[in-house]
């Protein structure tokens, strides 16, 4: 028999979370082309928002040895 060692789970930033929950959220429901309209400032708004993240948190990470 062979067994393997269970993978840790990684977890997700709950604001990089957000993010995407408040993406999909924003295209729910929506079909053709409402769907495509509201999707791509959807993705827009996504991308800005991980970027401020991704930028916060490189903040973060800058300031920790300080």
């Amino acid at each position: 028999m062979t067994t393997t060692a269970p993978q840790p789970k990684t977890t997700l930033d709950p604001r990089v979370q957000a993010a995407w929950e408040n993406y999909r959220d924003d295209l729910r429901d929506l079909d053709g082309s409402a769907y495509e309209r509201a999707e791509t400032e959807a993705w827009k708004r996504l991308q800005a928002d991980l970027f401020e993240l991704a930028d916060e948190a490189a903040d973060e990470r800058s300031s920790v040895g300080l």
